[in-house]
């Protein structure tokens, strides 16, 4: 099976019908559809029932499955009776591995991908391959960099989720942000889990936007929000889950006095941040974290993204790794051109090459720091040669 996850409404749906199109025999069921949930409970093998146009193998497309309260345990059988009959592809906006310590587990039954909401690599991608990309990290888009300007501009103020980018305006994007954020913390969350003070985790979710940028403090969160730290952290864990937010943990090999335990959070839906430097840094990160996590679900390797800081406060924003090895550093500095001094010194302590990102400039620049290639130049021109 594929499994197919990612945050509601960038698209999972649609894409799933699209790839149902190539398919002469396909069959689409919703558990959200009242119609489709008496189904399935009536009769758990329906599919069986699809009426086929030809003698190939039909595609059984399963949305939002992982709200039935059995479904590890419905997918394992399904799968286990009908995999030489069927092609099976199971969407879900809630992370599919929710619930971990329920069901038999589904271990070499499936595949998993991701689809995130739109980036500026998907929307003007220049076709790199990973293997291009990891010759020359560095290169530069030298082709129709206005319009690469213009959609980063885009997705600054509507973000990447499909219906507000699309629609382009402002009013569109308030009510809609209002509400996604509002059902799935109040629909989503508090029926899947066992959420009871719904109240506080919308405040929690709430203060994340000021928070982006900086290493999350838990015991201040818990703090203002008068609960328990380990209920502060079960919380960010759902939100991480419900991909409303993901979390980057810190590197520490080859870095002196390293922090260990501290985490950064960023949020997908980046547009609701006020800070101009911390959006610019957290759009960065929705970039970088779509290229490493659709690389680890393609099978090209063993990607990971992380952030360097020391106990004195030395930072570097985010180190892409490859088997537990640094293979970049990017750092995001909005409006500063100058090579920062604590990218230059851990690129110095990993050789590797690095990157320091700009929101604009008329160039960029190419410099050598202890032996190793520099690259200081607009995000708008680096970020479309992400594979």
């Amino acid at each position: 099976m594929v499994l197919l996850s990612g945050p509601r409404q960038c698209g999972k749906t649609t894409l799933a019908k699209m790839i149902a199109e190539g398919f002469a025999n396909s069959l689409y069921f919703n558990w959200d559809v009242i119609t489709d949930k008496r189904r399935l409970i009536e009769d758990p093998f329906f599919f069986q029932n699809l009426v086929r146009k030809d003698a190939s193998t039909p595609l059984v497309l399963l949305d939002e499955i992982h709200k039935y309260k059995d479904w590890k345990n419905y997918l394992k059988g399904v799968y286990d009776r009908f995999h030489d009959e069927f092609l099976f592809l199971v969407s879900g906006s809630g992370r599919l591995d929710l619930y971990q310590r329920g069901g038999d587990s589904l271990a070499g039954r499936y595949y998993p991908f991701h689809l995130w909401p739109l980036t500026l690599a998907e929307l003007h991608g220049q076709g790199n391959t990973l293997q291009q990309f990891r010759r020359d990290p560095l290169r530069v888009c030298d082709n129709d960099r206005a319009a690469f300007e213009a959609t980063w501009q885009k997705l600054a103020r509507f973000s990447g989720f499909p219906e507000p980018y699309l629609a382009a305006k402002e009013a569109t994007y308030r009510r809609w942000s209002r509400t996604y954020h509002r059902q799935l913390i109040r629909e989503d969350i508090r029926d899947l889990t066992d959420v009871k003070n719904i109240d506080d985790m919308e405040i929690l979710f709430s203060l994340l936007p000021s928070k982006v940028g900086a290493p999350l403090s838990i015991p201040s969160l818990a703090t203002d929000l008068r609960v328990a730290y380990n209920t502060v952290k079960n919380w960010l864990g759902i939100l991480d889950r419900f991909y409303l937010t993901f979390t980057l943990t810190p590197w520490t090999k080859q870095i002196t006095r390293a922090i260990h335990k501290e985490r950064k959070t960023y949020i997908f839906d980046h547009a609701l941040i006020e800070d101009s430097g911390s959006k610019f840094e957290n759009m960065v990160a929705v970039e970088l974290f779509r290229a490493v996590s659709n690389w680890n679900d393609m099978g090209y390797g063993d990607f990971g993204l992380h952030f360097i800081r020391t106990k004195e406060g030395r930072e570097v924003d985010f180190l892409l790794s490859e088997r537990r090895r640094p293979i970049l550093l990017v750092e995001a500095k909005f409006g500063d051109d100058t090579p920062a001094p604590n990218l230059k010194r851990f690129q110095a302590a990993l050789r590797v090459p690095a990157i320091q990102l700009i929101q604009k400039a008329e160039g960029f620049k190419r410099v050598r720091n202890a032996g190793c290639p520099l690259l200081v130049a607009p995000a708008a021109w680096w970020l479309p040669n992400l594979p």
